[in-house]
């Protein structure tokens, strides 16, 4: 791909375009790599996506003017942001086709996956258990527990790795006898078809940097945690002849993801979709295509750092909403190498975080006494 400079466009949307609003407007709707290969629309998905996520300059302190960009994944969905809807657009669809009614998951207390496949499941009819483990205990994780409660998840509590093995087995025990088809959705949503959303959003991004909305990258930066939209994106890099070199920020300790796995991810998407489309590149990914970025990671998965924390200040100065577990530890790396020099511009920050307020959509709030009394210990036990 030809080096491109543009000056970008500088909007702040409340929510991502309805399709028909996306269309009056002239941006493309649909999936980007759908539009560059026809055939592959034959994916079962499920439309969660209305148009292109925005781009924008970021001006932070210490920070040169043209240096930094986002991409405003937090508006992916105007219910429910963030990247996982990307990857749901596929999972769902898959466990509908299955006629399920129950979906089964897995994640930290605070899951935004797990969260957001409560709300996107409802939407088609389908219920919701999440198998949770314990993080540590912020007021955002508190609001996610209410949240996840209010759509009408099952939370069921398990201390660590091999319980949450045992309590998945329980619950597909136990609707199975309900006879409600359960499915199983990856941790995190990363599965070879979940991963899809994120190769088409490599050919997103291409497409808004020929219409003159970016420059093209030098460095991508997102956070990682079980590593599909790291996988996918640089999967879809690769496919769209995008250059940047994708830098994945390390945010948990719990089974982290190695560049070997990531790359082993990178190519089971890529056989899934030469099976729809023969004609798609074929294309090398090795583990010396994944960086990862190791520094920001503190004392484990959802403990915050000095470093998060300034990051979620610099970010809000800028107009973005960070938290302390991904997103935030993401900008800290990003910040760290424009502070020391490290950093090839222009740089692009992928928010993955979610912006939409949930409780516009949200039933009734529950309250924290309707939680499983294992949880309640846990909140309860966690420093103040």
């Amino acid at each position: 791909m030809p080096s491109r400079t543009a000056t970008p466009c500088a909007r702040h949307p409340e929510s991502t375009p309805s399709p028909r609003a996306a269309a009056a407007s002239g941006a493309p709707t649909g999936l980007a790599l759908f539009r560059r290969f026809p055939k592959l629309a034959a994916l079962p998905r499920t439309p969660l996506i209305a148009a292109p996520t925005p781009v924008e300059a970021l001006h932070i302190a210490g920070v040169p003017d043209g240096a930094l960009f986002v991409k405003r994944d937090d508006l992916s969905n105007p219910v429910y942001g963030g990247n996982k809807a990307r990857k749901l657009e596929f999972t769902l669809a898959a466990a509908a086709a299955r006629g399920a009614r129950r979906l089964v998951t897995t994640g930290g207390i605070g899951t935004h996956h797990g969260l957001a496949t409560a709300i996107f499941g409802r939407t088609l009819g389908m219920k919701t258990s999440v198998v949770v483990v314990p993080q540590p205990v912020t007021e955002h994780v508190r609001e996610q527990l209410r949240a996840l409660l209010a759509f009408g998840a099952e939370l069921l509590p398990a201390s660590g790795v091999p319980g949450a093995a045992l309590q998945v087995v329980r619950a597909f025990i136990a609707a199975t006898l309900r006879g409600e088809r359960p499915s199983w959705v990856p941790t995190g949503g990363s599965s070879a078809l979940a991963d899809v959303g994120f190769v088409s959003a490599a050919f997103e991004l291409v497409e808004q940097i020929e219409a003159g909305l970016l420059p093209e990258p030098a460095e991508i930066f997102l956070p990682i945690g079980t590593g599909g939209t790291f996988a996918g994106l640089v999967l879809g890099a690769k496919l769209a002849g995008l250059r940047a070199r994708i830098v994945g920020v390390l945010v948990t300790d719990i089974l982290p993801p190695n560049p070997a796995r990531l790359a082993r991810l990178a190519r089971a998407s890529l056989a899934l979709l030469r099976r729809y489309e023969p004609s798609l590149p074929t294309v090398e990914i090795t583990p010396a295509d994944f960086e990862v970025a190791r520094a920001q990671l503190g004392s484990g998965y959802g403990a915050t750092t000095p470093a998060a924390e300034a990051a979620v200040l610099a970010g809000r100065g800028a107009g973005l909403a960070l938290e302390t577990t991904y997103t935030a530890k993401c900008m800290a790396e990003v910040l760290a190498r424009f502070a020391d020099r490290r950093a090839r511009t222009p740089a692009l920050f992928w928010n993955t975080y979610n912006s939409a307020d949930v409780w516009k959509t949200a039933p009734e709030p529950v309250a924290e006494d309707r939680l499983p009394r294992r949880i309640r210990r846990w909140l309860a036990e966690a420093p103040a």
